[in-house]
């Protein structure tokens, strides 16, 4: 029986040290984001973007891009998300392969969190340095406490070069110039491999003989108490007052050697001005809305009132960051990422509506995007209803934006 024990007791600790060995050197790879995974009604009716620019979609490592646009705050916000009064300007990409060295909305410097108001639009900004050769999926995203990562369009951008030549320097408040990348790294080094060593050994010490099914039996039997000896307590106790004191000597190391210090900030920056955009002189009421399911398509039937001086005609349907283009009006020339943008996938039956007049437009949004994007999941939703954008244009080449909110009808047939 003793001989059993020890047998299982040895292979216990060696699968043990081998689980720890795995979590500590495997690192898995990200090779695609989940926004598709986000609930249809998230990206339908929270951030709209439009009018993004990708800086360029090739680059070194130490390169510099810029994504910019605008984004406007649907004013059908959903009930279930909290409003987005703590926001936080971000990018969505696999790991750190590019770090953010500025962003800004409204043109104002946002470094931490900013409050948006429900039903404003906004211009953004958001810099970024390129540190990891690779090809990477560049989201634009915003972070809303009580809602988590909203993720916006993304584009595939090629890094080329070499990771060991990215250079991150900063200049601290101080005068001092360090490399972020590479600083006190022989510190954090020692630091780690000495809490991992002290972990190891709490580990090894109290995983000796009997290890875990030996306890179990042990423990089942009534003999529970003897698994605690007078040695094991002592051994606790000075492990605890090595830990103790290795933090009292870092902290007072750490003091000593840096005594200019200022906390994180973490407010949330208020007062940030939406832009504003020209009122439009065409109102839109949306009079029926209807997704068919077989042929991927969504079919709307608007009422469109022109009290402007030119004929004008719908040229775009946006919504969750796909584009629907009507062909006959207007065509993408920014680049947009293509698996996002329908460029015939809008057709529209009415033609243009002259100043004056108020017209019925027969309008269908088809295209493969529904499926792919799941963005035909909206009608499985306790609140099945649609948002988006529509973009018309007259005949001089003004744009005018017009938000709709309406209930989404299912049809099987």
């Amino acid at each position: 029986m003793k001989t059993m024990i020890d047998r299982v007791a040895r292979w216990s600790l060696v699968g043990l040290l081998m689980t720890l060995v795995t979590a500590v050197m495997y690192t898995p790879s990200a090779y695609a984001h989940g926004e598709k995974s986000q609930a249809a009604f998230l990206r339908m009716r929270t951030i709209h973007w439009f009018d993004l620019n990708w800086s360029t979609d090739q680059l070194n490592v130490n390169d510099e891009m810029e994504i910019k646009g605008k984004f406007h705050v649907f004013e059908g916000w959903p009930e279930s998300v909290d409003p987005p009064e703590v926001s936080f300007l971000n990018v969505g990409i696999p790991g750190p392969t590019f770090i953010r060295k500025e962003s800004y909305i409204s043109d104002k410097f946002v470094p931490r969190s900013a409050r948006l108001e429900i039903g404003k639009t906004y211009t953004f900004r958001v810099v970024l340095k390129a540190r990891r050769p690779g090809e990477w999926h560049v989201h634009t995203m915003i972070n809303v406490e009580g809602g988590g990562p909203i993720i916006g369009p993304g584009k595939w951008v090629t890094v080329n070069g070499s990771m060991s030549n990215f250079k991150n320097p900063v200049t601290t408040l101080t005068g001092q110039t360090v490399d972020l990348e590479t600083y006190n790294e022989g510190n954090i080094w020692f630091w780690h491999v000495l809490w991992y060593a002290i972990g190891i050994a709490w580990i090894v010490y109290f995983a000796r003989n009997p290890v875990f099914i030996p306890r179990l039996l042990m423990v089942n039997a009534g003999r529970g108490d003897e698994l605690i000896t007078p040695t094991d307590k002592k051994v606790g106790l000075l492990f605890g007052a090595a830990t103790l004191l290795l933090v009292i000597f870092g902290y007072s190391s750490a003091q000593s050697k840096y005594p200019v210090t200022i906390p994180l900030q973490a407010g949330v920056l208020r007062g940030i001005q939406p832009i504003e955009l020209p009122a439009p002189t065409v109102d839109v009421k949306v009079d029926e809305a209807t997704y068919r399911v077989p042929g991927r398509a969504m079919k709307m039937k608007l009422t469109v009132t022109n009290r402007g001086n030119r004929p004008v005609q719908l040229c775009e349907f946006e919504t969750a960051s796909v584009r629907f283009m009507n062909p006959q009006v207007c065509e993408d020339d920014t680049g947009y990422p293509e698996d996002l943008l329908a460029e015939e996938g809008l057709s529209v039956t009415g033609g243009a509506v002259a100043p004056g007049e108020t017209k019925t437009l027969e309008v269908v949004a088809s295209d493969a995007a529904w499926e792919v994007y799941r963005l035909s999941d909206i009608i499985y939703d306790p609140d099945s209803r649609m948002g988006g954008l529509l973009f018309f244009y007259d005949d001089a080449g003004n744009r005018q934006m017009v938000v709709i909110d309406a209930p989404l009808i299912p049809t099987f047939m």
